[in-house]
């Protein structure tokens, strides 16, 4: 496994008596998209805050891609790309005045502006609203715009703090095929989400609550953790069913016959498994195969009950 991007060890934050961050260690590896997770006021956007060097922490240490963060807060700026709930777009600004504010505080060169705006302007469909006022623009296309200044320096790390807070499903899916495929460029992205089921486009999930975390680990083996894994369901006609039924019993799992055929619960959609539903359909050529997985909501409220916090 390569070095870790982002560390962190101990990290605590204490406003007085209140401790909103208490002894967080996590590790990020290289290009992956790292779900960091929680409730209002379980203390995830001051963690965000100390990692980015916007706030000193109380105690811990934080390394971000080399640079140790507390002793060189501003020098780790240049190394990341920070978006948050409320896009920061300058209202009287059109969308490409907004840009060149951005590419100054970057120091990026004319050229380097030209050449890094015109692949995100073309990558993230923003040409026919470039001259809009910054206010004008569509939920989505704020989003879309946010995401493209982020990254107009090639960040290695990208944070992202409730990034599709206030937009619609059909945004939010779109957004996050953009959101991979920074990741697939080797930018790491550390995000946090209010919409549990984002995290399946995520490579790893942590659960924090007061403070403190309570799970990290991929959302497939959260999954095995904390519910029954994924529910196979088998349709098919009456007089196909014991075929079915006979493949589906190689899997080792219970069998239930329900009033459209068969059902099996099973920890991991694993090779075993796979060939198995292949091998029924293929048998049974009526059938129909549907996989439901239990949803991250469930699998969050599972986590809370375990450790003792409300759900």
């Amino acid at each position: 496994m390569s070095r870790p991007i982002i560390r962190a060890a101990g990290l605590t934050k204490r406003f007085g008596d209140f401790t909103a961050v208490n002894a967080l260690t996590v590790e990020v590896q290289p290009g992956s998209i790292f779900a960091f997770l929680g409730a209002n006021g379980s203390g995830k956007s001051t963690t965000i805050r100390m990692l980015i060097g916007l706030l000193q922490p109380t105690a811990g240490s934080i390394e971000v891609d080399g640079i140790d963060v507390i002793q060189h807060p501003r020098k780790v700026r240049d190394h990341i790309g920070y978006m948050g709930q409320k896009v920061s777009l300058y209202a009287g600004l059109s969308l490409r005045e907004n840009v060149e504010f951005y590419a100054g505080l970057y120091a990026l060169s004319a050229q380097q502006l030209d050449e890094r705006w015109g692949a995100l302007r073309e990558r993230f469909s923003l040409g026919e609203t470039e001259d809009e006022k910054s206010e004008d623009l569509p939920a989505g296309i704020r989003q879309r715009a946010g995401l493209a200044l982020a990254t107009l320096h090639q960040p290695r790390v990208l944070f992202l703090d409730e990034p599709t807070a206030g937009v619609d499903v059909h945004n939010r899916g779109l957004f996050w095929e953009l959101i991979q495929d920074e990741a697939r460029t080797g930018v790491t992205v550390f995000v946090t989400t209010h919409f549990l089921e984002e995290t399946d486009y995520c490579d790893w999930a942590c659960f924090i609550d007061a403070g403190r975390i309570i799970a990290n680990d991929e959302p497939e083996q959260l999954r095995r953790r904390y519910s029954e894994g994924y529910r196979l369901a088998l349709t098919l006609p009456a007089e196909e069913r014991e075929r079915g039924a006979a493949i589906l019993a190689g899997i080792g799992a219970p069998l239930e016959n329900t009033p459209t055929g068969i059902q099996v619960a099973v920890p991991a959609l694993d090779p075993a498994v796979l060939a198995a539903l292949d091998a029924a359909a293929t048998a049974c050529p009526r059938s129909e195969v549907h996989i439901e997985q239990a949803p991250m909501t469930d699998i969050f409220r599972r986590v809370l009950a375990r450790h003792g916090a409300p759900a």
